[in-house]
């Protein structure tokens, strides 16, 4: 597995995401239960950190919660999925994460649940 932190350019901690949403930490929290968003304990400090591409304009990219279920019905961890989402594909082009926030749910989706065969 590469590492995660070679893959995603840039995190945000509870507090910074929740500064960049425009709510707090416990609503942030409350999304991560519910799978709106998923991140990994990281550094040395073990600090839970979430991509910041999975911020868009001040609010979770569309579509992320689903294919975060597909992929997780698949059976990928959260860091496997972090992992699937910032890996590139040069059949998209770029990331599957890229192809979201360009609005291209389908083929991300497709292509998730093909994980699980």
């Amino acid at each position: 597995m590469k590492s995660l932190d070679a893959l995603v350019p840039e995190w945000l901690t509870v507090p910074d995401l929740a500064d960049e949403l425009g709510t707090d930490a416990a609503q942030v929290r409350r999304m991560v239960e519910v799978r709106e968003i998923v991140g990994v304990k990281r550094t040395e400090r073990n600090i839970f950190s979430v991509p910041a591409a999975f911020i868009a304009g001040g609010a979770v990219v569309k579509n992320l919660k689903g294919t975060l279920t597909v992929l997780s019905d698949s059976g990928l961890t959260d860091a496997e999925s972090i992992e699937w989402l910032f890996t590139d594909d040069d059949s998209l082009p770029g990331t599957p994460i890229d192809a979201l926030r360009r609005g291209v749910k389908t083929e991300i989706r497709r292509r998730a649940q093909a994980l699980a065969l």
